[in-house]
């Protein structure tokens, strides 16, 4: 054996290349600014939540619908999802739905969708009250700036099926059908048991039943106009199975004392002078005794001596 074939080898030491220390300095440095920036960032005023938008609601104010949100001007911008946001608007009884958008820096905007309102009724203290496509009653805040552009409805106390019915029914009626209605109230009867009693804006009083009132409402409009093109302005209109108008009470009685009176005239005015027509005779009297006036065709009276 060699000599040289006894001697260990001696292995040389690995030295680390520059490039791969830099490299992890690099890296490290990075994440370190990144971590600086991002806690400079949630504790500056661009995480804070600057304002809340509230459109498209009608009843609601725009505070009740940020306080249902659970969201304020301060609060952290990312703390809170959009769905989240949504979930929580939901929650009142009158919104239908609610789409949230959010706008960086520090912009929520929230679009709120109302269930549909079919008629309002008056509540404790005359506070007006919406009435939802399901009867459900919303009250409405005083701070709300609103126009009654829906029926009233009065005296539905203890009718609660039949109420039910009726705002189902409107809502599935155009709502220009019901510009001119002012006024529902019940007027059931053994024959109709949903009977109803209308009044318009155009002084109708329009008797119809809530089965009838999609087909009715049609022709409310041009049923009205008709008759006031034949200088018929007032009066009950019946929409059953027939559609007729008749004048109120009041104005029937005028109509009947008026006629009551004119037979009254009428024996006032056969008093004339000769040449008239001859009064009837008087039931009472005997022909025989009554011969002292005759009439002759020239038109003289003539008196027995």
């Amino acid at each position: 054996m060699h000599p040289e074939d006894r001697l260990p080898v001696i292995q040389k030491p690995k030295t680390k290349t520059k490039g791969r220390s830099s490299k992890k300095l690099l890296t490290f440095l990075f994440i370190f600014f990144v971590t600086l920036l991002c806690v400079l960032f949630f504790q500056s005023s661009l995480s804070k939540i600057t304002v809340v938008e509230v459109h498209g609601q009608e009843l609601l104010t725009p505070e009740v619908v940020a306080q249902s949100a659970a969201v304020k001007p301060g609060d952290h911008f990312f703390s809170v999802s959009s769905k989240q946001i949504e979930e929580q608007v939901m929650g009142l009884k009158m919104v239908q739905s609610a789409e949230v958008t959010k706008h960086f820096p520090g912009v929520i905007h929230i679009e709120v969708k109302e269930y549909p309102k079919v008629a309002y009724q008056l509540g404790d203290g005359n506070q007006p009250e919406a009435i939802l496509a399901d009867g459900s009653i919303v009250p409405v805040s005083s701070q709300v700036n609103f126009v009654m552009d829906k029926p009233i409805l009065t005296g539905w106390s203890g009718a609660e099926a039949m109420k039910t019915k009726l705002c189902q029914t409107l809502a599935s009626v155009p709502e220009s059908y019901l510009t001119d209605i002012s006024e529902i109230k019940p007027d059931p009867t053994e024959s109709y048991p949903d009977r109803i009693k209308m009044y318009t804006r155009s002084q109708f009083e329009v008797i119809t039943t809530v089965g009838y009132l999609p087909e009715k409402l049609k022709y409310l409009d041009t049923y009205i106009a008709n008759l006031k093109e034949n200088k018929i302005n007032t009066g009950v209109l019946k929409l059953l199975e027939a559609d007729t108008h008749a004048p109120f009470d009041n104005d029937a009685g005028k109509n009947a004392s008026s006629k009551d009176a004119a037979p009254k005239d009428g024996k006032t005015d056969k008093k004339t002078t000769s040449g008239t027509a001859t009064p009837p005779p008087d039931p009472k009297k005997d022909p025989a005794k009554d011969t002292g006036k005759t009439q002759k065709p020239s038109g003289k009276e003539t008196t027995r001596n």
